[in-house]
């Protein structure tokens, strides 16, 4: 007889505990997906053995046995371990970790299973030889793969340098040695042309793929294939670093420092935290790749915890694009108020006029950022959410304004709602608005756009991209889904319509964001033979952050950012911390937010900023205020264990108001 601690598949914190129960079956083991009577009724319920025991810490004639146990769903050791520490390091609930494992859905019958990519073709010719960069970068992470030694590698290199060749080869390199390997990309539009290039190397049948917009049952099909040893290889965005591998050998996670790489809801992991936790049991390397290291990345190589790799040129010898900055304020005064600098609209007549394509950047979709009164300046907000809400003047449902956090499409008022106006005015700009002008400047050419608005499929996505690799688009406008790691040879311009779009935010990585952005969409212009031109549009040409992408001075940026970061204890010289406190009263969610700033004013060395209320928390009736905490090096994991005694606290009080903590958070409004 075995006594087994479960946790229950429950959401409550009330439930947030291990529950003892009995079996006879003697290979249980930890991970396993068991079925147990659970509270006054002894309805059935699911739960996850955490572990397993002679002796019970709670009397015998109150445990309970088993009913059954799931093998087909069941988790590994390490997946349970990866669990507990996601709950100690971002004080979450066990169920929590144990959720971000499992797939949804239920299992196709025999012979049903969904294929997401099974139309896809494998596209990769394998290169003559390797650069000298490229050689040495794959022999020194492959060294680490055969002497099954856990390390963590920076790999920085410029656009077009063959980062995907040095994945590839330590991919296969773990391969040979019966290991498994996990490739991750930023965005979900970059999985199709990896698939494409990993499959025409690898083969179709050793590749899964995981990401969200898979469907249900496409999702637990492939969850099951990677679970059976089907697919050693995993290919997706973040959620891919949860795949259910064994004996992973790799973690690679191809642009690094991109902010998607941090999830925005609970658990609010970092996944280059949880890849290098899951290594850890295997004793893999975790490979991070970018041609605009994240300055947290780049310091751990100064701090000697990454292993910084270099590659300095294109594989093709191709120079980099030239970065031109356009001062849009001389634009004004020579009597020029399109969208266009004289510059870049030069430069993409030549381009089009030879044949090759041109890419344009504005990240903000919609047509126009916000609609205003010029009367009395109201603004016109979403009741729900109490953001700005943006003007689409197309798209499904025709004109109209539109939440960006709930989706809720409003009617353009004809007067203002307020003072009764009808000077309603739109203002800044936005990728349909861009789209019309390039249709009214360049009326010959053939244009898509790639955004949220565009890409409601992945169906759609593949057609967009598609179309442009087969050149039957000659301008492709988009948000920042145009600037990572599209590939495509005929790419003669790219143009950032307002630079000053990301250089604005308020956020302390405003200027890195600016820096990364310019230099990643520069990296699409010129992948083929000849040299691309990069065409920057600002109102603040003398910006640091610009002036260093436009001479591809990455040391200089690094050198000017952490100077100031250092300065001001910003990640990475310190951690940021914000706390949300929600509860369906404004008074009581305010109350608990002032009582946690006192709680947590008791830690030394810790700063903890005035609660504020978070006007764009979009829930349902109810409210959520939170706090920002300073913590310095090294003292970010007594932090969060204080938090989460604070969120205990007000769980025993029985008070209705929920704690979540957001470490170094990439959003603070």
């Amino acid at each position: 007889m075995k006594y087994i601690n479960i946790i229950i598949e429950n959401k409550s914190r009330h439930t947030d505990n291990f529950f003892t129960y009995r079996t006879d079956c003697d290979d249980i083991c930890v991970g396993a997906k068991v079925l147990v009577p659970f509270g006054p009724k002894d309805r059935p319920r699911e739960g996850f053995v955490f572990g397993i025991t002679d002796n019970p810490e709670c009397p015998e004639e109150k445990i309970k046995d088993i009913l059954e146990i799931r093998e087909n769903e069941s988790l590994t050791e390490e997946i349970i371990k990866t669990a507990i520490w996601m709950k100690q390091r971002y004080a979450v609930k066990y169920y929590d970790g144990v959720r971000c494992f499992i797939p949804g859905g239920k299992p196709a019958r025999e012979g049903k299973e969904k294929e997401p990519y099974k139309d896809i073709e494998g596209k990769y010719q394998q290169p003559e030889t390797l650069t000298d960069e490229q050689r040495k970068a794959v022999d020194e992470i492959g060294a680490a793969v055969d002497e099954n030694r856990k390390e963590i590698f920076l790999l920085h290199g410029v656009t077009a340098s063959g980062k995907t060749e040095v994945y590839m080869e330590t991919i296969d390199r773990c391969l040979k040695q019966g290991k498994t390997a996990i490739m991750l990309v930023p965005e979900i539009s970059l999985t199709g042309q990896v698939i494409e290039r990993f499959a025409g190397r690898f083969g179709k049948d050793k590749i899964a793929v995981m990401h969200s917009r898979l469907s249900t049952r496409e999702r637990y099909d492939e969850w099951q294939r990677i679970r059976r040893g089907s697919a050693p290889i995993v290919i997706g965005a973040r959620m891919g670093v949860f795949a259910p591998l064994q004996s992973i050998g790799v973690i690679i996670m191809d642009e690094e420092h991109e902010a998607t790489y941090k999830a925005d809801m609970t658990p609010k992991y970092d996944t280059a935290e949880v890849a290098a936790k899951r290594l850890q049991y295997y004793s893999g390397v975790l490979l991070l790749g970018s041609a605009t290291p994240s300055v947290t990345s780049y310091q751990r190589c100064r701090d000697g915890i990454y292993k910084l790799i270099e590659l300095k040129e294109r594989y093709n010898k191709t120079p980099l694009p030239e970065i031109k900055i356009a001062d849009m304020r001389k634009e004004l005064r020579k009597g020029n108020v399109t969208i266009f600098s004289s510059s870049l609209y030069d430069a993409m007549s030549e381009t089009l006029a030879a044949g090759r394509q041109v890419i344009l950047l504005q990240n903000r979709r919609g047509y126009s950022n916000f609609v205003s009164c010029r009367e009395c300046g109201k603004v016109m907000k979403c009741p729900e959410c109490g953001i700005s809400l943006t003007y689409h003047r197309h798209g499904d449902g025709g004109e109209a304004m539109v939440c960006h956090y709930c989706g809720r499409r409003f009617p353009v008022p004809d007067k203002c709602p307020e003072c009764g106006s009808r000077y309603i005015k739109y203002f800044g700009i936005g990728t349909e608005q861009v789209e019309d002008e390039v249709k009214k400047y360049f009326p010959q050419s053939s244009t898509a756009r790639l955004d949220l608005d565009s890409v409601k499929t992945r169906k759609d996505l593949d057609r967009i991209l598609k179309d442009f690799s087969k050149k039957k688009t000659d301008i492709l406008i988009g948000t920042q889904m145009v600037a990572k790691g599209l590939d495509f040879d005929s790419v003669g311009v790219v143009g950032v319509i307002a630079a000053d779009v990301t250089l604005n935010i308020p956020d302390y990585r405003s200027a890195e964001r600016t820096f990364q952005l310019v230099t990643q969409v520069a990296g699409r212009a010129g992948r083929g033979m000849e040299q691309g031109l990069v065409v920057v549009q600002t109102y603040d040409p003398d910006n640091y952050a610009l002036t260093a992408a436009a001479n591809y001075d990455y040391e200089g940026f690094f050198q000017r950012e952490t100077a100031v970061r250092k300065f001001m204890e910003y990640p990475p010289f310190g951690d940021i911390i914000m706390v949300n406190l929600t509860s369906q009263s404004e008074e009581t969610a305010a109350a608990c937010a002032e009582r946690c700033r006192l709680y947590m004013e008791k830690a030394e060395n810790i700063k903890v900023l005035s609660p504020k209320l978070a006007l764009s928390f979009k829930g349902k009736d109810s409210f959520r205020y939170y706090v920002l905490i300073k913590c310095p090096k090294g003292e970010r994991n007594r932090c969060v264990y204080y938090l989460d005694n604070f969120g205990r606290i007000l769980l025993n009080d029985k008070v209705d108001c929920t704690v979540g903590i957001d470490v170094n958070p990439y959003s603070f409004y």
